[in-house]
């Protein structure tokens, strides 16, 4: 059973952590400090501190930036569209048919995981609101 250290805070670090580490406990939703305790609560609803290592999750915020990044998405989808057309000139009711969901359901994916990185990048460099 792991520590519940749940009213003391993690002890900062003197210097801050490599960024690529943050970034990647953030795209996998788990407390960037820690690893191991849920960055979420909801789904994209912080946790206001580390049930692990007891990290104040709260003092990182993201606020409108992932929604930017979700922009990313269409880098991806529209020459998907353009290469489909180009290639099999499917009808213009196929195309909605398959591209409208495919580009939701990435932009859903992709929320969480944009918005933990940010976290995590945040927390390794200590930038806190």
């Amino acid at each position: 059973m792991p520590l519940q250290l749940r009213d003391a805070p993690a002890p900062a670090p003197a210097e801050p952590a490599p960024w690529s580490l943050g970034m990647r406990r953030g795209l996998a939703q788990r407390c960037p400090a820690c690893g191991l305790g849920p960055l979420y609560r909801g789904y994209v609803k912080q946790q206001s501190i580390c049930s692990q290592c007891g990290e104040n999750l709260l003092q990182y915020r993201a606020d409108d930036a992932p929604a930017y990044f979700i922009l990313i998405i269409g880098h991806i989808v529209v020459p998907a569209v353009l290469l489909l057309e180009v290639l099999y000139h499917p009808p213009t009711s196929l195309q909605l048919m398959l591209w409208i969901p495919f580009t939701v359901a990435l932009a859903v994916l992709a929320l969480p995981r944009i918005k933990g990185a940010l976290i995590g990048l945040q927390w390794a460099l200590r930038l806190k609101s």
